[in-house]
């Protein structure tokens, strides 16, 4: 059998969207009844990602023109929730998209060296607060800029990458293998710390790198510290505002302690002086009683001595 002959045995009939929709539903449902663990990634509206870190990822995919003719397709599979699972693991993304069956996609990923890693953690030192801002996408355009460096940042480049897919699509990219890249970025929306965990680093040695150069964590970092509108304009893409919690404890970590609690540290601390001093005093006072009460008593018994003796000699 030739290969055109082949491609035109294996190629499937179109299915329109509502009717692959009712298939991905009902393929799910089978898998989990089997017993497998199914994590869809479902799209809500027609942006596929929404945060700093889902966007970034996305960015960096559109970037490189040797994913650029083919994306196109992935986007609309996914936004019509043909992505029926998504697994994220290190150097490796498994997927099931739903098309005319069910496709298995595989992609694979290196990992960070450890070189590259460490000139990562070098650079970003000092200039991350915690942890869960670096997961809500509050740092500074310094650190965006660091970890979104084509060639040197966090996020892979075509030579890092390589994918294979179950269906009789030739092509050097096909819509499933583009529509689990585009889910991975929609994953990172809510899991960010997923990407670390694909390109097998630690984010933890992010803040880590901080603490150990608290130098230059000082005022300055108030001013490098962006909004959402300004991390949307350095990339061009949209931030959601982070969490009330985690905003609050971005301006605890800018500023430091408030007045009001520096203030009942230094009211607590004259308390305390003040009640030592008064305890010492009343220890002082109890001794000196004491001492009178003796010497009370024995002037009492020298007098009583002296009566004794003048009645005797009488």
């Amino acid at each position: 059998m030739s290969w055109s002959s082949r491609y035109d045995d294996d190629w499937r009939a179109y299915i329109p969207v509502a009717e692959r929709r009712r298939l991905a539903a009902r393929q799910i449902a089978e898998l989990k009844r089997a017993g497998r663990k199914i994590s869809p990634v479902e799209i809500a509206g027609r942006k596929i990602t929404t945060t700093f870190w889902g966007n970034a990822w996305s960015q960096n995919l559109e970037s490189y023109g040797d994913f650029a003719n083919r994306l196109p397709r992935g986007r609309t599979y996914i936004r019509n929730g043909s992505l029926v699972d998504l697994q994220i693991e290190v150097g490796r993304v498994r997927a099931l998209v739903s098309g005319s069956e069910i496709y298995e996609v595989d992609v694979k990923i290196k990992r960070l060296t450890k070189a590259r890693w460490k000139k990562i953690k070098g650079q970003c030192a000092g200039q991350i607060a915690s942890l869960v801002e670096m997961l809500q996408g509050s740092i500074s355009k310094g650190v965006m800029e660091i970890v979104c460096r084509e060639g040197t940042g966090l996020f892979p480049g075509p030579r890092e990458i390589s994918f294979d897919c179950s269906c009789p699509d030739w092509a050097a990219m096909c819509k499933h293998v583009a529509a689990t890249l585009y889910g991975v970025g929609a994953r990172l929306d809510h899991r960010p710390e997923l990407l670390f965990t694909l390109r097998g680093v630690d984010p933890v040695e992010l803040v880590e790198a901080a603490i150990d150069q608290p130098m230059r964590t000082s005022r300055s970092r108030r001013g490098r510290v962006l909004e959402s509108g300004e991390l949307s304009s350095v990339f061009g893409v949209d931030i959601v505002d982070g969490d009330p919690d985690i905003e609050q404890t971005r301006t605890k970590v800018a500023s430091g302690p408030s007045r009001k609690v520096r203030r009942k540290s230094v009211a607590r601390k004259k308390q305390a002086k003040r009640s030592g001093k008064k305890s010492a005093k009343k220890k002082s006072d109890k001794k000196g009683s004491v001492k009178k009460a003796k010497s009370r008593k024995a002037s009492r018994k020298k007098a009583g001595r002296k009566k004794t003796s003048a009645k005797g000699r009488s």
